[in-house]
Parts: structure tokens; sequence; C-alpha cells
């Protein structure tokens, strides 16, 4: 095992002993830089929701294209956080930090600049090139730097990121788009992340080892046609159903990324057993990481899903500002970011089903009630639904997160960060392509029965967050066969997995 760290860098922070209770300065300092850049990308992450009626009208173009500045950012995102284990295993912390803030600086430099829609989309995925790397390293460097007794309390700062960051960018943009135009969006973030990236190099430390294993390139286009042929077919669900040759070629390409995904994960398991995968799925071998990894996947299907179908229920059918859109979401948001740091805490004492069951049922009745809303729903109605989805949501993520990264052995905690990541983000491109083509063809289906654009739009967004609620209804299920990390990480398998884990470190 080698340190790939020069003599001028900060000398690399060590893991914690078993017993350590105290976070150290420099993790300290790591982490906050860490979760401020995560901040601000998260922020970025849902901003263009609101924005895209005036980026259709500047680019003339439809909802079906537009949307893709939504999908095209997930889909490479999903592209992206294969590589993520490799990556943070190869290369030191500080090296994959500057990477990532670069991609995603230049990405919003080039969008605030964008004169076509092609480039402003380019952009996007130069920005999600940035998140994609972030995030699986903030969630190694916490497992690896935080002693298990304070995982939870420390997980929940994350979790703040994950819900306050896309609560905050609806109303960021809203805000902004009433004083300027969709490119104001972007001027925004511009300084924001030019700090994090300053601060970040001067400051971040590099944790623990970096290993000189090689780059399995047969995997990475494997990874590409996978990845990106699922999230491409899926997000064209509706024009699969509609047939012609934009539709045979849309389930060509889906059937490219199932082929390509057995491909793929068959090359990781052959791979992995000899600690040279590019994605190690050895973690998928661990039922409760399993579980855990099922709940989430079904929730951030229907979060993305319903978060991205929402401004345009409260824009189309109830006629509200883009500003007001924004304002609808924020109590909800920021009453979930307050929250999960004491879901971490009571997490620590008493573990995740307490927290995680009455969590996804609150969730699920939630959008259930926003199923049951018209064009005649009251503002107020849809923020109290909002919020009561918001504390569903707050007793969820930490628990679920928290648990499945502690339930694999510290030498898979990158890939199994990645993994997490990785089918986050697929299931929020599908979920959001999904419940929108859902939202679209019940609308359009609507009016051509003589409904109004109002009552339309409500029936479509009715409809879309009914599937929603079914999906999470799956994770309800699920979410009962979670059980409680023993003292340290892996130990909660029969012998011979844990074994085989322990035999590649």
């Amino acid at each position: 095992m080698s340190t790939n760290v020069s003599e001028n860098q900060p000398a690399t922070l060590t893991p914690p002993h078993a017993d350590q209770t105290t976070i150290p300065r420099s993790a300290v300092i790591a982490l906050v830089v860490l979760l401020f850049t995560a901040f601000v990308m998260m922020i970025n992450e849902t901003t263009l929701a609101v924005a895209l009626p005036s980026i259709m009208a500047h680019f003339s173009i439809s909802a079906a294209t537009a949307q893709w500045l939504l999908t095209g950012f997930l889909l490479t995102t999903s592209v992206v956080l294969p590589t993520t284990g490799w990556l943070i295993d190869r290369f030191n912390t500080r090296a994959v930090f500057i990477f990532a803030t670069s991609a995603f600086l230049i990405g919003t430099v080039m969008a605030a600049l964008a004169p076509s829609f092609t480039l402003l989309l380019l952009a996007r995925v130069c920005q999600a090139i940035g998140t994609g790397v972030i995030m699986p390293l903030l969630m190694t460097v916490t497992m690896t730097l935080v002693p298990a007794s304070r995982r939870g309390s420390v997980m929940g700062l994350t979790s703040v990121v994950m819900a306050v960051g896309p609560a905050l960018g609806p109303t960021v943009a809203g805000l902004i788009l009433s004083f300027t135009t969709w490119r104001g969006i972007f001027w925004f973030m511009v300084p924001l992340m030019a700090a994090a990236a300053l601060i970040g190099t001067a400051k971040l430390t590099n944790i623990g080892e970096s290993r000189a294993t090689g780059l399995d390139l047969p995997s990475i286009p494997l990874s590409v046609l996978a990845f990106g042929g699922l999230v491409y077919g899926l997000s064209s669900v509706g024009v699969i159903v509609e047939g012609g040759q934009a539709g045979r070629r849309a389930l060509i390409v889906l059937i490219a990324g199932i082929l390509g995904l057995a491909l793929f994960v068959r090359r990781q398991l052959a791979r992995g057993r000899k600690g040279r995968a590019l994605l190690d799925l050895r973690p998928l071998a661990i039922p409760n990481f399993t579980v855990s990894l099922v709940v989430l996947v079904c929730l951030c299907g229907a979060l993305f899903g319903a978060l991205n179908t929402l401004p345009l229920y409260l824009q189309g059918s109830i006629s509200v500002t883009a500003l007001v859109t924004g304002l609808v979401l924020l109590p909800g948001g920021l009453l979930e970011g307050f929250l999960s740091p004491f879901v971490g805490r009571i997490f620590d004492r008493r573990g995740p089903r307490p927290l995680i069951i009455p969590g996804v049922a609150l969730t699920t009745g939630s959008l259930f009630w926003l199923a049951t809303g018209d064009e005649h729903t009251s503002v107020g109605l849809v923020v109290a639904i909002h919020i009561i989805f918001s504390i569903g949501l707050a007793l969820t993520f930490t628990p679920l997160l928290t648990t499945a990264l502690s339930s694999i052995p510290k030498h898979l905690y990158s890939h199994g960060s990645a993994i997490l990541n990785t089918l986050q983000q697929l299931a929020g491109a599908t979920g959001t392509a999904v419940m929108i083509t859902i939202y679209s063809r019940i609308a359009a289906t609507a009016q051509t029965h003589g409904a109004s654009g109002s009552t339309a739009f409500a029936m479509g967004a009715r409809s879309a967050f009914l599937v929603s609620a079914a999906v999470v209804g799956v994770a309800l299920v699920a979410s009962f066969f979670i059980t409680r990390v023993p003292s340290g990480s892996g130990r909660i398998q029969t012998a011979p997995v844990a074994e085989e884990l322990r035999s590649h470190p």
C-alpha cells in the first residue's frame, strides 16, 4: 500500500481507534469543507426545476426537451459515480476534491454564458461530474474519520446538506428570477463554489492512504452503456409507449442498458474477488446493506419525482409564481434540515427501526394525501403536506445512510458509498423522468377530452403523486427487515460472507 502524498501537502489524517469518541480538529475542518461544498452543489441540483419555463421560452424548446437539464444531470452523475470508488482509493483526498470543484466551477461558468441549449446541457454535464464525485467523498471521509458511536450525529449533518440544499434550490431560483434571468442562477453559484474550492485546497487534509490500483478500462464503457442506457430508456417511457421510430430507438437503448448492466455486474463480481473492481459489489452480499439500499432507492425515486412534479403542479394548476413555488418548498426543507442532527443522535442511542419505519410511513401517507389535490387546493395545504413529507424524510435518511455504510467492512467504505450514490442518482433520474412523463401524458389526455388547462395539470400531478406513493409503499414493507448494526462494521453477517469480505483488504 502506498501513499500518494507529496511532501508539500498536509499530513495524512488516520482513522480513529475503535474506542475513540472525540473527533480531531483536522477531521472537523475536513468535514466542514466537504459539507459546505456538497451543500452548494445540492442547491444547484434543484434550482433549474423552477427556471425551466424561462429556459423553454428563451430557447424556444418543449418541456420534454428542457427536462433533459434535470434528467441529463442525474444521468451524468449516475455514469460518473461507479468510478468514484476507484478514484477515492487511488488518489489522495485533496486531488479528488480539486478535480470535483474544478469540474463543477467550469460547468457553472459555461452555463451562465451558454448561447444555446446544447452548450447549456453540456455545462450541466460538467456540473454533474463534480457533484458525482463530492458526495461519495464526503460519505467516505465521514465513515473513515468519525468513531462508530458518533456516526449517526455526524451523518445527520450530511442529511442536512441533502435536505436543506435541495429545499433552498427552488427558493433561491425563485428569488433570482424575480430580479434577473435564469443566467443569474448560475452566476450566483460561481463565487460560492470558487470560495469552497480555494478554502478546500488550502485547508483540506488528506484522509487515510491511497492504493496504487489500476483502472479497469473495459468497465468504464460498460458503466456508460449500463447506467446511461437505463436512464435514457427509462426517461423515454412516454416515447416508447407512443411507438414510432423514436420509440423503437429508445426501446433499443433501454435493452442495451439492461444488457450492459448485466455485463458490468458480471465483470465487477469477477474482479472484486481479486480486489481490482472499478466498483466493488461485495457490499451487496450483506443483507442489511442491501435492504437499506432498497428502501433508499425507492425513497429517492419518489422524492425526486415528486419534487420535480410539484413545481409544475403549483405553476400549471394552482397558478402561483416561480417565487411562491420556491417558498412553498422551503419550510419543509428547513424543518428536515433542523431535525436531521437530532435524528442522528437518537439513532446513536436507539438504532434505525424506531426512526425508519414511522418515517417511511409518514412519507407514504403524505404522498397519498398530495395525490388528492386539484386546481382548487390551497397553497397552505400543499405547504402542510410537504412539511409532513419532509418530517418523514428527516426520520429516514440519516438512519438509512448510517446503517447501510456501518454494515460493511472499513476497506469497502468508498465502494459502498459509490454504490449508494450511484443507485440514488439512478433512482432520482428514473423517478424524475417517469413522474414528469406521467404528468405530461395524463394532462395532455385530459385536455384532449375537454378539460381546462388547470384541471388537466392537476389530474396529471395526482397521477404522478399516486405512483410515487406506491413506490414508497414498497420501501415501507422493506423497512421492517432492517436491523441494528452491532458495534463495529461488517459483523452482522454469517461467518462465510464476513470472511470473504475480510479476505481482500
